[in-house]
């Protein structure tokens, strides 16, 4: 079976990180959804936040797996046993930090694929940071986050100090 790895934040999941997984989905048996974890970040969700939203976006698709993991991703390919790494790129400057990234990633395993998907046009201006920044000006953030997650991260939004 292949299956692909697929990493962020997701501090929250947006429309466009969904984009991604789904056309991992064209390509892949199964696509696993890494919620990775930065010691040196403080995330504004919490890990069993962002998993919870994943799950909410995802819900039915038993194609894709979402799981944690805090450590070098080179390490989860090789726990997962895929080669494959798809990474979504908006920009050149994506594009260079990715390769840069995929260089050191590959010298650590040689197996390394990284496949790089462009963003559609529709979602290039999407990110996690605009939809926090949403949240911190108390402006809406139903057309950046899909629909499945929207009351749950709303209820979230209601307890979080912003």
């Amino acid at each position: 079976m292949k299956k692909c790895v697929f990493a962020g934040s997701f501090d929250p999941v947006t429309i466009g990180h969904v984009d991604m997984i789904r056309q991992c989905l064209q390509l892949f048996e199964e696509v696993v959804v890494a919620v990775l974890v930065n010691p040196e970040k403080t995330p504004f969700f919490t890990l069993e936040e962002r998993k919870k939203m994943l799950s909410l976006a995802f819900q039915g698709e038993e194609r894709v797996r979402i799981r944690a993991h805090e450590g070098l991703v080179v390490e989860l390919l090789r726990e997962e046993k895929t080669p494959f790494y798809v990474r979504g790129i908006r920009n050149g400057a994506d594009y260079d930090y990715e390769t840069l990234t995929g260089y050191i990633n590959r010298s650590l395993y040689p197996e390394l694929i990284t496949l790089y998907l462009p963003t559609t046009q529709e979602h290039l201006h999407i990110s996690s940071s605009l939809v926090r920044n949403s949240i911190r000006f108390h402006t809406s953030v139903e057309p950046y986050v899909p629909a499945a997650v929207l009351p749950y991260l709303n209820s979230l939004i209601a307890t979080k100090e912003v």
